[in-house]
């Protein structure tokens, strides 16, 4: 597996904007990788239709406050551009797009994309859909690094914990994973036991890392005593993890995603960085 040569960051109107590019350049230097940054939200018009705002007045102010949130990505981008580190680039979204659409087409020409986690506190998020990385992560087939919304973090994937279970999305995951496995100091695999069921064994896991040169201990958790989201978020504190490797489960409903149960615990709890795959 080849180390990250191409790094896409997602960047909104939000102060964590400064923190998901932070996130990328760290990664981008120690991997040898560009950074390539992208705002992508949806239109303002698209956000808040016409016919809601009375006049062309509220128009126009919206207008404004869109433009304002190009121009403070773009100036958060120049400023780390002027700083030594990894090449970086700038993309503009094709005007108009849904922030999906457009940051998925990008993505399809990257590595790893870095997003955030949902604030539905933070209304300089606005025009960022709320199942933006679920939506992003199926619809470009590319793996995510998704930043929390609070709490600093250096340069992740120093101490690592993989959550296994044997479906396509998590092999998927720890395959994208592999270029930080292989440079992680401690790797740890977690899988919990499935009531009722045959549970295949994770040390096949362990013994396919090894060959890609990752020596990762297996972690026997038994059957799960509880919901295994918090279970899972309570094992990668207990082990000091700087990163969460797990598949991304859930499928599109009407316009909204419905994600698996510990999909949707980790996204919403998150207190470290996940890399998710679809």
């Amino acid at each position: 597996m080849n180390a990250l040569r191409s790094v896409l960051v997602h960047l909104d109107g939000s102060p964590r904007s400064a923190e998901r590019l932070h996130v990328a350049r760290s990664l981008a230097a120690a991997q040898g990788a560009t950074v390539t940054a992208m705002l992508a939200a949806n239109p303002a018009l698209v956000e808040v239709p016409l016919s809601y705002l009375g006049d062309a007045g509220g128009a126009l102010l919206l207008q404004e406050a869109e433009a304002q949130r190009t121009r403070d990505a773009r100036a958060l981008f120049d400023r780390e551009n002027a700083r030594p580190g990894p090449t970086m680039r700038w993309h503009d979204p094709p005007q108009s797009s849904p922030a999906i659409s457009a940051f998925s087409e990008r993505a399809l020409l990257s590595d790893l994309t870095v997003l955030g986690q949902h604030d539905r506190h933070d209304p300089l998020s606005w025009g960022v859909p709320r199942d933006f990385v679920p939506a992003v992560l199926a619809a470009s087939g590319r793996p995510g690094l998704v930043v929390p919304a609070a709490g600093p973090f250096g340069l992740v994937g120093l101490r690592i914990l993989v959550a296994w279970k044997p479906t396509r999305e998590a092999a998927h995951a720890v395959t994208a994973a592999l270029p930080l496995l292989t440079c992680a100091q401690t790797v740890r695999v977690v899988m919990w036991e499935e009531p009722d069921t045959f549970t295949p064994r994770a040390e096949g896991l362990t013994d396919f890392l090894s060959l890609h040169g990752v020596q990762a201990h297996f972690d026997r958790a038994g059957p799960a005593t509880g919901p295994v989201g918090e279970l899972l978020l309570s094992r990668a504190a207990d082990a000091e993890a700087d990163l969460l490797v797990m598949g991304c489960y859930g499928h599109a409903r009407a316009r909204e995603w419905l994600l698996g149960g510990v999909t949707r615990t980790v996204l919403k709890s998150m207190p470290l960085p996940v890399l998710m795959a679809h």
